[in-house]
């Protein structure tokens, strides 16, 4: 009888403990790399030479990425940071520019000893991926865009005003209005901790991120010689010639089309997931094993 009872508390315990292995493999490990003094903050799951980066949008951090990483970190390394001036990143009063989020990613894979890495931008993130494969190509083995532009949005005037509602003392009311207009279906939950991020980013990185984000000069015609996933929400925003536009700079280009809102990933995440593992596994993109499990 005592063997018996015995052989069972050995299951119980084999069992607890390969659950809380596996747990732990997907809390990552969180770590600062430094760029020009400033700490950037990020979380590395898994081991290995290359890794699929996880590159938030403006105003928000890597926690947007939450229900993307257990899936992404089963298959390969994962590296998630949080841009400078957001989340967890050091804020000082600089300028936010699409090629100081580009250094910084660098900073990171630096730091975590990552070679070379597909880059995932969601929203500003996807100019911030191009600035990083303009100014890194070798480093740069894919970009996954996630409901990002890769062109400027409308008139310079515009622009202008868009940014200048952010530069008035209620900039936090014009950050409610423009959540609205993107939270799509999102559950109550997933508003919340969106809405909370965007109002713990200081004014002036946002200001400075979305002046940067609005200039011309950021939007050439230079090619994407590697291969391309864009998944973007059905949107009257997006011009008729989007995909043509697209295939113009990324010959290499598959592109999927979500009815969702801004927030792709956080909507409907397991289809999210889905594609982009299969575009990962299409183009024979990272290892698909992970020493973390």
């Amino acid at each position: 009888m005592k063997l018996k009872y015995t052989g069972k508390l050995f299951v119980i315990m084999a069992f607890v403990v390969a659950v809380s292995a596996s747990a732990a493999a997907f809390d990552g490990e969180s770590k600062y790399a430094k760029l020009d003094g400033a700490r950037i903050h990020y979380t590395s799951y898994g081991k290995g030479p290359d890794a699929l980066v996880l590159i938030h949008g403006w105003g928000c951090d890597l926690t947007h990425w939450r229900d993307q990483i257990p899936e992404f970190a089963k298959r390969n390394r994962v590296i998630a940071l949080d841009l400078p001036g957001h989340g967890e990143s050091d804020k000082p009063p600089i300028t936010y520019s699409m090629d100081l989020f580009a250094n910084a990613i660098d900073s990171v894979l630096r730091d975590a000893k990552v070679e070379r890495a597909v880059v995932m931008g969601h929203s500003m993130g996807t100019p911030v991926a191009r600035q990083f494969y303009r100014k890194y190509p070798q480093k740069t083995l894919g970009i996954v865009i996630v409901d990002g532009g890769l062109r400027p949005f409308g008139t310079k005037e515009m622009r202008e005003q868009f940014v200048a509602m952010f530069r008035a003392p209620t900039y936090k009311d014009a950050l409610t209005q423009m959540f609205a207009q993107m939270k799509g279906t999102l559950a109550p939950d997933d508003q919340e901790r969106i809405k909370a991020s965007f109002s713990n980013t200081p004014q002036h990185v946002l200001v400075s991120a979305m002046e940067n984000m609005a200039q011309d000069s950021l939007y050439g015609t230079d090619k994407i010689n590697v291969p391309v996933l864009a998944v973007l929400a059905k949107s009257p925003f997006w011009q008729p010639d989007t995909e043509k536009f697209l295939r113009s700079l990324a010959p290499d280009l598959e592109l999927q089309w979500f009815e969702t809102g801004h927030f792709v990933m956080v909507e409907k995440p397991k289809e999210f997931n889905e594609a982009v593992i299969a575009f990962l596994n299409k183009k024979a993109l990272l290892k698909q094993d992970n020493s973390t499990n």
